[in-house]
């Protein structure tokens, strides 16, 4: 059987703290604020996975009033996120994802983002789409006030 979850996560930007999307540190003036390194793109693959098998959110796995996951890389939470899904006997087919950002100019660093995160799956790159759009200076996005993703994963599970 094949099932599909869909992941959305959003930050607020900050001076002080790194940019990181989909493992990657982009140069940026300024970060994602959040309990962990704040990875919104990685946030979103791992609330879609957790969604396609009704495991539920990311804060019910990793809360933030636990000190064991301040400042913890959101790839390691993929990791714990991908034997949560395997555990459960399903198998992840595919990851297609989009980042919503005004600035910086994401493109440069999206075949890294997705070599990331399908190295972190143990999935081909084939298999892995990350993509970035502009808010278009529309709303809080726009304004440069955060940044927002979005992911669609498929998984198969034995029924």
């Amino acid at each position: 059987m094949t099932r599909v979850g869909l992941g959305i996560d959003l930050h607020p930007l900050v001076a002080g703290r790194p940019l990181v999307l989909g493992g990657v540190t982009v140069p940026s003036e300024l970060g994602l604020d959040g309990h962990s390194d704040a990875d919104v793109l990685t946030h979103a693959v791992c609330e879609g996975l957790l969604g396609a098998l009704a495991l539920g959110d990311l804060g019910r796995h990793f809360p933030d009033t636990d000190p064991r996951y301040r400042h913890i890389a959101s790839l390691t939470l993929l990791e714990e996120v991908k034997a949560l899904v395997e555990g459960r006997g399903a198998r992840i087919v595919n990851v297609d994802a989009t980042v919503l950002a005004q600035s910086p100019r994401l493109a440069p660093f999206l075949p890294e983002m997705a070599k990331r995160l399908a190295d972190t799956l143990g999935l081909d790159s084939s298999r892995v789409s990350v993509k970035a759009k502009s808010p278009e200076h529309l709303g809080s996005l726009g304004r440069r006030d955060g940044i927002a993703a979005l992911a669609v994963v498929c998984v198969e599970v034995a029924e």
